[in-house]
């Protein structure tokens, strides 16, 4: 995982770790090398591809899932769905990446340092791919804060949230991820002001974990070439002495 040197030059610390941990407030994110190893990553991502029929479509094409993401149901007035199938679209995730949620969850377990467990009736960790040639590959996607899945007390109180991604198929170049020193103050909407803060990307490799505030804003990048994107995602807020995730 390169990091790739940002305008303005002084930004804050991307940390570079061994093991997970919990961001600090003067983290973009924390990064883990490796955390997958290489021959993992190519078994879940040959699962992936063996599931393309029960892969989600989203925004009409720009985007497929295995599993439901909640964002992206939710911004397509689908909601409904993603609750009827939650249980499906778990065993599938289970049937072509066996573990994959178990181990997303052991990851979160690792920086969290307490226990962590599926919120009830969602859709457990899952991955996005994002085709090569796509829409995203020419314009990288929505500049964004992961707060879709937090409930109105839980944003309202700003409780401790993660969001975790683990590349296991990176483009053959680009499709980092951008990480601004902004973090959601109430508006969904970036302003100028937040996108003029310093910023960093962070270049995956095969397997490279990163762990990041769920209310940092952050961009994928574009990316070049004829390998799609494809990264396992889940989020996690904390809920007293444990932590909820979904995807």
């Amino acid at each position: 995982m390169n990091l790739l040197e940002s305008v303005p030059a002084v930004v804050p610390a991307v940390r570079e770790c061994a093991e997970p941990a919990l961001p600090t407030p003067s983290d973009l994110a924390v990064c883990v090398w490796g955390w997958l190893d290489v021959a993992e990553c190519a078994r879940l991502v040959e699962g992936v591809y063996a599931a393309r029929d029960h892969w989600v479509e989203a925004f009409g094409g720009l985007q497929f899932s295995l599993g439901r993401a909640w964002y992206t149901d939710l911004e397509m007035e689908r909601e409904a769905d993603y609750f009827a199938e939650a249980a499906e679209r778990n065993a599938l995730v289970e049937r072509y990446a066996p573990g994959l949620q178990r181990r997303m969850r052991r990851l979160l377990r690792a920086a969290v340092r307490q226990p962590v467990i599926q919120r009830e009736g969602w859709c457990g960790a899952g991955v996005h791919i994002f085709p090569a040639g796509g829409w995203v590959a020419h314009q990288g996607g929505e500049i964004h804060f992961d707060i879709e899945g937090l409930r109105p007390e839980q944003l309202a109180a700003r409780a401790p949230a993660l969001t975790v991604v683990v590349m296991l198929q990176p483009p053959q170049s680009g499709g980092g991820l951008r990480l601004w020193d902004a973090r959601f103050d109430g508006d969904e909407i970036p302003s100028p002001a937040q996108l003029e803060q310093p910023s960093a990307s962070v270049t995956y490799g095969i397997g490279d974990a990163l762990i990041f505030d769920s209310y940092r804003l952050h961009w994928i990048e574009p990316f070049d070439g004829d390998r799609d994107r494809i990264s396992a995602t889940v989020h996690a807020v904390r809920v007293g002495a444990v932590w909820e995730s979904w995807f």
